[in-house]
């Protein structure tokens, strides 16, 4: 469409939206499509930039009727880069920022715009805290809806189990209100699928207490890996939900090759510092830095390590165990890494993510162990292919040692249709796909890992 017809079309919907409609002769339009995943570049035709539930069904209704298709952008970060399209219209909610704490009835409203950052800085305020992405700069709304790892998963289970409601504009421009008791088969759907059924306006969450951590890096030469790998795997047994780990194989800022643990303890400092005792005691690392700290300090811990810009490619799995031979692949994988940006992560998981029901929600493979997570980062394209080579190679390797299934929110933008139903296994899917019909039959949402509705064919990849 050209400019000059673009321009028509604002001037046609400016009465019924409150917001900004951004087109790409005008400033703000490359802020607007910048997300965290350089290596995404798609210009959408229009950028609606909404700031109320009003806004969404206005934009979602100009979308229909001049036949545009549509990106959904909340907080950016999702690595397949599904936050913007080619030539459709983006809907950013990233302005839509509300935030409501009731500490009585320890809960928070939050709007699909909010970073994991400033939604903890305002459940802290009152000394609460739920499960939320391990980077303060990723947005709530795709990663809850996509299931939510993170630290607190061992005490308060997955950011989608902390879920209490959801605030929903449907594909038709209908606004419902999603839970446990209204219009429950879109609840247990938008719970691990929800970028497929609708566009989220408002969250509600659960909150815990939560007065502070225990928590910060163990950091070992990279050829010790061989011995820390096993007395951690040991270490890990019978450790309490409070305990999250993370193995990780990185660099440090001059490119030194190591191998490395993230803690994060809620519960007790003096119970911690006791129970860490052992881990804390082994090699001895080259830096502990591990030390009380609040929970929004352990949140950013890793924030530097995964700028805003720089390139990214993900190859991920759950593992059931971190056995010797996944030990030596991806020790293996890390050592010919072509960035030293780039890391291999392992995140263990359980608790009480593990204790709730496998049917409860499309949210699944929550009884695997460990999660792997392969990232390739590098700031130049002329490397794209030897960084995306890598991470495919060290995938591949791994795989006699993995499990099928896939973490949603780990997909990259090249996936196939197969790794999409893995990410829910063969029943789930179905049933999504049934659900999917029902709330979108004509797949208006399907700039996203889709899943399609049964009686159409999906569409192709956007890489």
């Amino acid at each position: 469409m050209t400019d000059t017809g673009m321009d028509a079309i604002v001037n046609q919907w400016r009465g019924q939206f409150h917001g900004q409609l951004i087109t790409p002769n005008q400033d703000g339009y490359d802020a607007s499509r910048r997300i965290w995943n350089g290596m995404i570049d798609r210009r959408p035709a229009l950028i609606a930039r909404c700031t109320s539930a009003a806004d969404v069904r206005a934009a979602l209704k100009l979308a229909r009727a001049e036949d545009l298709g549509i990106s959904v952008r909340g907080g950016g970060h999702a690595v397949a880069g599904t936050a913007l399209c080619d030539g459709g219209l983006m809907i950013d909610l990233s302005f839509m920022k509300e935030l409501q704490v009731d500490p009585l009835s320890r809960e928070i409203v939050a709007g699909p715009g909010v970073l994991w950052g400033e939604f903890d800085n305002a459940a802290q305020a009152h000394q609460l805290a739920t499960t939320g992405g391990q980077v303060s700069h990723t947005g709530i709304a795709g990663l809850t809806l996509g299931g939510g790892l993170g630290y607190l998963m061992g005490k308060h289970g997955a950011a989608c189990d902390n879920l209490l409601s959801l605030d929903v504009v449907t594909a038709d421009g209908e606004t419902l209100t999603v839970s446990a008791e209204q219009n429950s088969d879109l609840f247990w759907a938008m719970r691990g699928a929800g970028s497929n059924f609708g566009v989220v306006t408002s969250f509600r969450y659960r909150l815990h207490p939560l007065t502070g951590v225990l928590a910060g890096l163990l950091l070992h030469p990279r050829d010790r890996a061989g011995e820390l790998i096993p007395f951690y795997r040991e270490f890990l047994a019978n450790t309490p939900d409070e305990l999250d780990t993370t193995l990780g194989f990185l660099n440090s800022p001059d490119g030194a090759p190591l191998v490395g643990i993230i803690v994060v303890y809620a519960g007790a400092t003096e119970e911690g510092e006791r129970l860490l005792e052992p881990l804390r005691r082994f090699g001895p690392p080259v830096a502990d830095l591990i030390r009380p700290m609040a929970y929004t300090a352990a949140q950013r811990l890793v924030d530097d390590a995964v700028p805003i810009g720089h390139r990214y490619y993900w190859k991920s799995n759950f593992v059931p165990k971190l056995d010797s031979g996944f030990a030596d692949v991806i020790r293996g994988g890390a050592d010919v890494m072509p960035s030293p940006r780039s890391m291999i992560l392992v995140f263990e998981i359980k608790g009480a993510i593990q204790r709730v029901a496998k049917d409860a929600m499309a949210f699944d493979h929550r009884h695997e162990n460990f999660e792997m997570s392969i990232i390739a980062q590098w700031t130049d394209s002329a490397h794209d292919t030897e960084n995306i080579r890598w991470a495919r190679d060290v995938w591949t390797a791994a795989q006699p040692f993995v499990s099928p299934a896939v973490y949603a929110n780990h997909l990259s933008a090249d996936e196939s249709r197969s790794r999409v139903q893995s990410a829910y296994g063969p029943e789930k899917y179905e049933k999504l796909a049934k659900l999917k019909a029902k709330y979108d039959p004509l797949n208006f949402f399907c700039q996203n890992h889709n899943i399609a509705p049964q009686s159409i064919k999906p569409p192709a990849v956007k890489s």
